[in-house]
C-alpha cells in the first residue's frame, strides 16, 4: 500500500483559474487514492489554508468533492493560518515543524520519514 501526503499550497484570493484548478486536482488527486484504498492525507499550508473556509459553502464548484475526502485532512498549518488569515474550523492546527518566530509548520521530512510520497499542489 502507498502512503501519500497531498499538500496545498494554491491561493484561492488570486482567483486566477490555475489556483482553482490546482485545488481541485488535488482533491481529485485525494479521492483517487481513497477509493483505492490507499493511504493518503491532505495537509493545507501557506495561503492554502484559506481554502477549507471557500470548500465548507454548499455553492462552492469542490464542495461535493470536499465533503467525499474530509476525513483525509489532516489539518492545516498553524504558522500560515495565522500569517493568512485563515479560519479553519473544525481542522487540526498542524505544528511539528517549530520554525522560530512562528507557531509551527507542518513537517515534510516527518512525512517524508514516516514513508509518504509528498505531492504539492
Amino acid at each position: 500500500m502507498s502512503k501519500t501526503a497531498i499538500v496545498i499550497i494554491s491561493d484561492p484570493k488570486s482567483g486566477a483559474e490555475e489556483s482553482l484548478g490546482r485545488l481541485l486536482n488535488a482533491m481529485a488527486a485525494a479521492y483517487d487514492f481513497k477509493v483505492a484504498n490507499e493511504d493518503v492525507q491532505i495537509i493545507f499550508t501557506g495561503p492554502g489554508t484559506r481554502w477549507p473556509e471557500y470548500l465548507q459553502k454548499e455553492d462552492h464548484i469542490g464542495h461535493k468533492i470536499y465533503k467525499e475526502i474530509e476525513d483525509k485532512i489532516t489539518g492545516v498549518s498553524a504558522a500560515c493560518s495565522q500569517l493568512y488569515g485563515a479560519n479553519p474550523s473544525g481542522l487540526d492546527l498542524i505544528s511539528n515543524n517549530p520554525v522560530p518566530g512562528t507557531a509551527g509548520l507542518p513537517s515534510l521530512v516527518q512525512l517524508q520519514k514516516d514513508g509518504y510520497s509528498v505531492l504539492v499542489f
